[in-house]
């Protein structure tokens, strides 16, 4: 990579560390392009220099939340046992991540994306990112005979519902109030959908 490729990758990193920094502070209503680049410390100009527009940093943002949630994960699960049992422990972990950045769970699962081929991207790839995170657990399933093909794609898809509207009621609804009681009910709703 030469000194130009450098120095471009450094500018846009500026910004797409500013975007997540103002994301996960005070939420997506604060994201302009003026208060994104005056938290990267450059003009508003510059920005456009390096993306399209802000959906683009949304969309690279998207991608770098999914990281940090796959390593918080990874860490989280590194002992549990193969399986069903790891499958719980994945989906519970990655509840607990947005539990712990609330605004990153608004722009994965209630903003608003307008209709556009970039918005489906998006929406693809925060729906199908459970199923990633457990994907090998998935498969492990399969080839012990846990599970059929068809009975893993149901599982996926109420997990994906399932997570997202208990999240919903606790972080948009403090319900419930106390998290102990949340993390019980969230792990045992898991293992239900896990007994298919």
């Amino acid at each position: 990579m030469g000194k130009k490729e450098i120095q471009e990758q450094r500018m846009k990193d500026y910004f797409i560390q500013a975007t997540k920094e103002i994301l996960k502070g005070v939420g997506i209503q604060a994201l302009s392009v003026r208060s994104i680049a005056e938290k990267a410390g450059y003009s508003f100009a510059t920005l456009y220099n390096y993306f399209k527009d802000v959906k683009e940093l949304i969309f690279l943002c998207v991608k770098d939340f999914q990281q940090e949630c796959q390593e918080y994960v990874e860490d989280k699960t590194k002992d549990a046992q193969r399986g069903e049992k790891k499958i719980v422990a994945i989906a519970t972990s990655y509840a607990e991540y947005f539990v712990q950045y609330p605004s990153v769970f608004e722009i994965f699962f209630i903003e608003k994306l307008p209709n556009s081929a970039e918005n489906a991207k998006i929406a693809e790839l925060i729906f199908s990112f459970l199923e990633k995170l457990c994907q090998e657990e998935f498969q492990y399933c399969i080839d012990e005979k846990s599970f059929t093909v068809t009975e893993i794609q149901e599982i996926i898809k109420e997990l994906n519902y399932l997570i997202t509207g208990i999240l919903m009621l606790y972080l948009n609804r403090n319900y419930p109030s106390d998290y102990a009681d949340f993390s019980k009910n969230l792990k045992s709703q898991i293992e239900k959908a896990m007994k298919k």
